[in-house]
Parts: C-alpha cells; sequence; structure tokens
C-alpha cells in the first residue's frame, strides 16, 4: 500500500466539501491549487475562493496560478514531490500538469458521465427533466471529462428540488466518490472503464444571459424545470412589460397550475395574494422572485406594493 501525497486542485464551494472529506479522512496535502484572487463588486474588494479561504483556516500551501503552463508555476508543482493530484471544479490542465504524478490526476464530475461533460452538470440535469444524476470520478486526459471512469455514485432528483439543493446532495455524494477512489488507488485497486461516444450524450453547455432566458412558448413542465434548474443561481429571467414599465425580473421558484384557459401566452394574472403567467397547458405560479433594484421576496410580499396593470404580460 502506497501512501499518498495529494495535490487538490479546486476553486468553489462545492471542491470545499471535498477537500474537508479528504482532510478529515486523514489524507496528506502537500499544496491546494486554486483561481487567482479577483476584484468583485462596486468596491472591486479582493476576492478569495472559496478553496482558498478554506486552505487559510487549515494552514495549507496555496498556489495560484495564473497560466498552468509557466514554467516557475510547474517548477514549484514538480518540488511538492505529491504522487497523485485530486480535481475538483477547476480549469482544464495541461499534459504537463496532469501527467506529472505518478499516481495520475482524476476529477470528480457532479454527473454520470459521459452524460452532462462541462461547465453546468447540475443545472442540466434539472433543465432536462432528468430524475436521477449523480457523480463520478475519472483519470484525466487531453479532452474535457472524457478519461477513463473509476467510479460512479447515483442519487434520485426530486420532482421540486432546485440546483442548489442538488448540489448539496452531489457534494455529500462526492465526498463519499472521492474517499472510495483515493482507497482503491492506495490499495492499487483502482480499475478503470472506458466512457463510450454515443449521439445521445447530452451536453452541460456553460450558462448564459440566452439559455438563462425563459421562454413562454415552451410547456409549463419545460419552464418550472428550467426556474429550478436555475435557482438559486444564476436565476432564471424574463422581460415584464406593465404599462409603460419595462423590467427584467429574475424568478427563483415557480409552481405548475393544470388548468384550461384562453389567455394569450405571457399574459399575467394577478391577485392580492399570488401572479400567474399563462402558457400554453396551463399557468405557471411565481412563489419568489426579483426585481431589479430589490430584493429576493415572495410574490405575496412583492404584491404589498406593486400593482400589475391589465395589460401586463412577460416575453
Amino acid at each position: 500500500m502506497e501512501k499518498l501525497r495529494i495535490v487538490f486542485m479546486g476553486t468553489p464551494d462545492f471542491a470545499v466539501g471535498i477537500l474537508d472529506a479528504i482532510i478529515k479522512n486523514n489524507y496528506e496535502i502537500a499544496a491546494v491549487i486554486t483561481a487567482p484572487d479577483k476584484p468583485a463588486g462596486r468596491g472591486q474588494k479582493i476576492l478569495f475562493s472559496a478553496v482558498k479561504e478554506y486552505a487559510l483556516s487549515k494552514n495549507l500551501t496555496i498556489l495560484q496560478p495564473t497560466n498552468l503552463k509557466d514554467e516557475l508555476f510547474i517548477n514549484d508543482l514538480k518540488k511538492l514531490n505529491a504522487n497523485l493530484q485530486v480535481v475538483v471544479a477547476f480549469r482544464m490542465l495541461p499534459e504537463v500538469v496532469w501527467k506529472m504524478p505518478k499516481l495520475g490526476t482524476f476529477n470528480l464530475h457532479a454527473s454520470l458521465l459521459p452524460n452532462y461533460r462541462g461547465a453546468a452538470p447540475i443545472n442540466w440535469a434539472i433543465i432536462n427533466g432528468e430524475t436521477e444524476t449523480g457523480v463520478t470520478t475519472f483519470f484525466i486526459d487531453d479532452k474535457i471529462d472524457t478519461g477513463a471512469m473509476i467510479l460512479s455514485k447515483k442519487t434520485l432528483i426530486n420532482p421540486d428540488e432546485n440546483a442548489g439543493q442538488l448540489h448539496d446532495k452531489l457534494m455529500e455524494l462526492g465526498c463519499e466518490a472521492v474517499i472510495e477512489t483515493l482507497e482503491l488507488i492506495e490499495k492499487n485497486n483502482a480499475t478503470t472503464t472506458t466512457q463510450v461516444e454515443t449521439e445521445e450524450i447530452k451536453t452541460a453547455y456553460k450558462l448564459n444571459k440566452d439559455n438563462c432566458r425563459i421562454d413562454w412558448n415552451k410547456s409549463a413542465k419545460e419552464i418550472h424545470n428550467l426556474i429550478r434548474g436555475l435557482s438559486p443561481y444564476p436565476c432564471a429571467w424574463t422581460t415584464l412589460f406593465d404599462d409603460d414599465k419595462e423590467l427584467n425580473i429574475k424568478i427563483y421558484e415557480s409552481k405548475i397550475i393544470d388548468e384550461l384557459h384562453n389567455y394569450e401566452v405571457g399574459k399575467i394574472i394577478s391577485s392580492k395574494k399570488e401572479i400567474r403567467i399563462a402558457v400554453k397547458n396551463g399557468f405557471i405560479e411565481l412563489i419568489s422572485l426579483q426585481i431589479p433594484g430589490k430584493k429576493k421576496m415572495t410574490s405575496k410580499e412583492l404584491l404589498n406594493g406593486f400593482n400589475f396593470g391589465d395589460k401586463s404580460f412577460v416575453k
């Protein structure tokens, strides 16, 4: 059995949970590689990544290269004398980096590969109405999320679960998967399965303003899935037209109402207690949302101070 000396690479909260599990299971962390600090917000205050914040609290060695091919960084990485690298929610690695450790470099991905390779697997699984997802560990190769799989773990997606809730569930599952993978590698028992390429493989495209916008001509279920798949971040959005106002609003939570009607698609029907938007096969009831210049609020809270006109609609 070979003692592991690990370099961990990651940036967001999802990676913090995994790094914490590795440390709690008494594995040696030679260093943590994370994104460079960046200014954020109006005051341009310097922001550390979630992984850096955690690494500082544990007094771990931290490297923050801007260029992963930089000779100084490569030399610093070699000096760490690690025999394994673990990658969780980081950027694509050059071959000189992922080939460096004797025992290889493995990645944890938040989907059941080969489906949902890419930047936003948690979001797209919900947006596409999947009822099952999971996590996969695999050895990195020269493409994105295509390497030989070590193991995977499955979980159900509940009908009204949002991306934030699924994120937390998959982080827990990811901890189990990474620790099991480390044990297999440590005992030299890791076997791999090649990913099979088919035309049916679904992709986890990068989220942008266009694919986060709601198309009200879609079915109630598709719209509801988009809203929960983008909640709480980056959030589904739409443009509200109300009298002479035109507002881009974010929608965090919705409910499907199966009810026949004769309204035009996008028409807003509001009462003192609820906001409904007409769609082809019923209504989407808005549960929580955000209008410009205000914090997130429930529909009831919004209706306390906001009146919709008779001709208000979304598009």
